[in-house]
C-alpha cells in the first residue's frame, strides 16, 4: 500500500512546546502541519480537545495500546456536548482481558462496531468533518504523563488517507477471537514467511 509523500514544505511549524495543547497546535487551517518536541505537558486526549474545540462536531478514531477509564469518561463527555458525532477506537487485543469494564462502556456509549482489536503500539487520533481532516501522531499516550514527548499533527494528505483506509480495513472482531485470527486482521505477518513468525509463538510482548 503506497502513498504520495508530501513535500517537506508542508511543515510549517516546528515548535518546543512547554505549552498548553490548544497553545502549542495554534490556529488549524487547511494544509496546517506542525512538528513538537514537549515534556509531556498534554495528552492525546487534551490534543483532540484542543483541536475540536476549532473543528466543531466532529468523528474520531484512536488508535492506542491501553486505555483507562478517564479515557474513555473524557470521550463520553465530549460525546454529550455534541462535540463529536462518533468514535472508534483500535485497540491492542491485551485490553481485552485487562480493561474489559473499561471497554464494555465505550461500546455502551458507541456501539459494537466503534472498537477493532488489532496488534497495536502506535499513537494515532484522526478528526473529520466537512471541513477538515486532522491526522494527529506522536509518542504520548492518552493519559497525561511528564516525559519527553513528540507530536506531530497535519490537515488533509496523503497521511491522513491513508490511515482512515487502513482503519476501514480492519474488520471488526468479538472480544473472543483468538491471536491468529486478530495476527490475520492486523496483517502483522504481511512481510514474513510462517517459518520466521513460528520462531516468536510463546514469547512474552514487552510491556511498560
Amino acid at each position: 500500500m503506497q502513498h504520495a509523500s508530501s513535500q517537506s514544505v508542508r511543515r510549517d511549524r516546528a515548535v518546543e512546546s512547554f505549552q498548553t495543547a490548544a497553545d502549542c497546535i495554534g490556529k488549524i487551517e487547511k494544509g496546517h502541519a506542525l512538528f513538537a518536541v514537549t515534556r509531556g505537558q498534554f495528552s492525546m486526549i487534551d490534543a483532540i480537545m484542543a483541536c475540536l474545540a476549532q473543528t466543531g462536531p466532529a468523528h474520531i478514531s484512536i488508535w492506542t495500546w491501553t486505555t483507562a477509564e478517564h479515557d474513555v469518561k473524557a470521550v463520553q463527555r465530549l460525546f454529550h456536548e455534541s462535540s463529536i458525532l462518533g468514535a472508534t477506537l483500535m485497540i491492542d487485543a491485551v485490553a481485552r482481558n485487562k480493561k474489559s469494564r473499561i471497554l464494555e462502556q465505550w461500546i455502551g456509549q458507541f456501539g459494537k462496531e466503534s472498537i477493532k482489536y488489532v496488534r497495536n503500539h502506535a499513537k494515532i487520533s484522526t478528526i473529520h468533518n466537512d471541513k477538515f481532516q486532522i491526522l494527529l501522531r506522536g509518542s504520548m499516550n492518552l493519559n497525561f504523563n511528564p516525559q519527553f514527548e513528540q507530536f506531530d499533527l497535519t490537515e488533509g494528505g496523503e497521511d491522513f488517507k491513508l490511515v482512515k483506509q487502513i482503519e476501514s480495513e480492519l474488520p471488526v472482531l468479538c472480544k473472543y477471537a483468538d491471536g491468529s485470527t486478530i495476527y490475520a486482521a492486523s496483517k502483522v505477518d504481511a512481510e514474513f514467511s510462517s517459518e520466521q513468525m513460528s520462531m516468536f509463538k510463546g514469547m512474552r510482548r514487552w510491556r511498560k
